[in-house]
This record gives structure tokens, C-alpha cells and sequence, in this order.
């Protein structure tokens, strides 16, 4: 059984900092890409970041240059910092990962930036 679990939310202020992780763990062959994806309140879940399992990265551009994606392949593990986060950052981010070409999905962490 496959999982992947966030976990580095919380409440900050506009401009401040954020860690989010994301470790998949169980059954684990070869994971491809990773993903963070980002839900804010009653809007659609959306894209932030995406690292190959080559460590090639992309982004949104509402987040370039404030979010860093990056992964541990040793430990299957995805990061996403998070700096100079605005209000509109605030929701619940998603890790999801194709894992043995299967997409799983974490169970979302909950930011909130307030102003």
C-alpha cells in the first residue's frame, strides 16, 4: 500500500516562510514525476510546482521565484519552500506523485497567510 503524507503547514504572516514536505512510503518501485498542487478556498485545485525524477523543475507563475520544489530521491521524499507568501497563497496543498505509473495523492496540508 502506497502512501503519501504531507505534513509543514501552518499559519504564518504575508511574507514569511513555509516548508511543506511530502514522503511517499510503502511498496515503491520507481517514482517519476512529483507534484505540489495548490486548492484555495472554494476555487479549483491548481498546479504549483512539478520535479521530474530527473530534477528537472516547473512552475506556475504566480510562484517563480518564491517556491522552490525539490526532492530527495533516497528517501522519496518532495519538498516545497516557501517564501515571500501573500494572502492569496493560503489553501490546501497537495502532494501528489506517479508512483510505478500510478498517480497517488497525499491527504493535503493546510496554509494560511494572513495579511
Amino acid at each position: 500500500q502506497v502512501q503519501l503524507v504531507e505534513s509543514g503547514g501552518g499559519l504564518v504572516q504575508a511574507g514569511g516562510s513555509l516548508r511543506l514536505s511530502c514522503t511517499a512510503s510503502g511498496s515503491i518501485r520507481v517514482i517519476n514525476h512529483m507534484v505540489w498542487y495548490h486548492q484555495a478556498p472554494e476555487k479549483q485545485r491548481e498546479l504549483v510546482a512539478l520535479i521530474t525524477n530527473g530534477g528537472l523543475t516547473n512552475y506556475t507563475n504566480s510562484v517563480k521565484g518564491r517556491f522552490t520544489i525539490a526532492r530527495d530521491n533516497a528517501k522519496n521524499t518532495v519538498s516545497l519552500q516557501m517564501n515571500s507568501l501573500k494572502p492569496e497563497d493560503t489553501g490546501v496543498y497537495y502532494c501528489t506523485a506517479m508512483i510505478d505509473f500510478r498517480d497517488y495523492w497525499g491527504q493535503g496540508t493546510q496554509v494560511t497567510v494572513s495579511s
